[in-house]
C-alpha cells in the first residue's frame, strides 16, 4: 500500500476516533431535559464514527468503493472549517481544513488511485 493511502487510512481511522469520543461525551452530558437531543446527536456521531472507522479499514485493505465516501466526508469537513473560521475557534477550523485536506491529497495521490483501480480490476 502506498503511503499516502496510508496516510489517508490512518487520518480517517483518527476522525471516526475523535466522532466516537465526542458520541460518548454526548451521551455522558445527557440531561433529561434535553433527553431526545442528547440521545439522538449520540447516536449520529457513534454511527459517523462506525461509517468511517469501516471506510478506513476498507481502505487500509485497499477497497476502492471506501474512496468516495471518504472524500465526501472530508468535504462536508472543509465545509465545517469553513464555517469555523471566526474568532476562537480558528485554530479548530485550521486544524479541521488540514487534516481534510492532506486525506483528501493521499486518496487522489497517483499512487493511491493506482493500487485503488488494481482493486476494482480484481474484482468479480
Amino acid at each position: 500500500m502506498p503511503p499516502p493511502l496510508v496516510v489517508a487510512a490512518s487520518l480517517v481511522a483518527v476522525e471516526a476516533f475523535v466522532l466516537a469520543a465526542l458520541g460518548v461525551l454526548e451521551l455522558a452530558s445527557i440531561r433529561s431535559t434535553r433527553l431526545t437531543m442528547g440521545a439522538t446527536t449520540a447516536a449520529f456521531f457513534l454511527a459517523a464514527a462506525a461509517a468511517l472507522a469501516w471506510c478506513a479499514w476498507s481502505l487500509w485493505n485497499v477497497r476502492r468503493w471506501a474512496r468516495g465516501p471518504v472524500v465526501m466526508t472530508q468535504l462536508i469537513q472543509l465545509g465545517l472549517a469553513w464555517n469555523l473560521w471566526a474568532g476562537s475557534t480558528k485554530p479548530v477550523s485550521a486544524g479541521l481544513a488540514l487534516v481534510a485536506l492532506v486525506v483528501i491529497a493521499g486518496l487522489v495521490h497517483p499512487a493511491s488511485t493506482q493500487v485503488l483501480e488494481e482493486d476494482a480490476r480484481l474484482e468479480p
